[in-house]
């Protein structure tokens, strides 16, 4: 599925080239924030479940920024009438001009299929959204969903399939990239119900409560950890990680675009009545 290509030089502070961020338990690598008791580390800290009732919902964050990496995290959705949570995964730096990295999972009646809503955020602008249908239930068990993010692009993907590649094309067509601001892991369970299902039709189901979402197996292995004190990477220019490299082959692409064929439902490059001053410049390159 994915294949190297040469780094180029990029205009970056710190060049960063090797995998350094140790893989470890949820306890290790995250804190819950928020939520009370509704956030809770299980299993001798192998497990993190989030949990939603009409008093609140969750969320947690990851004790380390990142800059770059291929991260990993197996999710579990709220499973049965799941009508109005959203059970949010993403990436993201702080501050008004802030990038960031989503996958959202919105949930529906029971029998209906989740939505995966994914954007992109760089410099407080998003906009960029695609949403799927995903090919399982991911309520039944535990799928891996996947975030690599180099100086290549981005691609998302499930269980090893990409799904979306938000390619890096600042220097050729003046597309901001996100590639200066570390950025932490969050998760979030909440009510949406103003706008996730349907539009905001079908609202919550609060005697389903409380509504649970489980997370485990953590990687982020391939990872460059940002220090805030010292204003640099745990990745050094000295290597040459190859998932700095890394972007999507034949065989890569050819999997994607079957999964956008089959499972698309909304894709903010093919929106003309949203742009009628024309589509974003990374719609149209070649």
């Amino acid at each position: 599925m994915i294949s190297r290509s040469i780094l180029a030089c990029y205009p970056f502070a710190v060049l960063l080239l090797a995998a350094a961020a140790a893989a470890g338990s949820i306890d290790e690598n995250f804190n819950p924030t928020w939520g009370g008791y509704r956030a809770k580390i299980l299993n001798n800290g192998e497990l993190l479940t989030l949990s939603l009732d009409r008093g609140s919902g969750s969320g947690f964050q990851s004790k380390k920024q990142y800059l770059y990496g291929k991260i990993d995290m197996q999710l579990k959705l709220v499973p049965g009438n799941s009508a109005g949570t959203v059970t949010a995964y993403y990436l993201s730096s702080v501050g008004y001009a802030h990038d960031e990295i989503d996958l959202e999972f919105l949930g529906n009646l029971s029998g209906d299929p989740y939505v995966l809503h994914t954007n992109v955020f760089t410099q407080g602008k998003g906009n960029r959204e695609q949403q799927f249908y995903l090919w399982f239930d991911p309520t039944l068990d535990f799928h891996t969903y996947s975030i690599l993010w180099n100086p290549q692009g981005i691609i998302f993907s499930v269980d090893g399939t990409p799904i979306r590649h938000f390619r890096n094309l600042e220097r050729t067509h003046g597309v901001p990239f996100p590639k200066s601001q570390p950025m932490w892991i969050y998760s979030s369970l909440w009510n949406a119900d103003q706008w996730a299902t349907r539009g905001g039709l079908v609202k919550t189901d609060w005697s389903k409560a409380p509504f649970i979402a489980s997370y485990r197996k953590f990687d982020a292995s391939s990872a460059c950890v940002w220090s805030s004190y010292t204003s640099t990477s745990s990745c050094t220019p000295s290597g040459r990680a190859p998932w700095m490299s890394q972007t999507l082959d034949m065989a890569g692409l050819q999997r994607m675009r079957w999964v956008q064929k089959n499972y698309m439902i909304y894709n903010y490059c093919t929106d003309y009545h949203r742009f009628p001053q024309g589509l974003p410049p990374e719609c149209t390159a070649a």
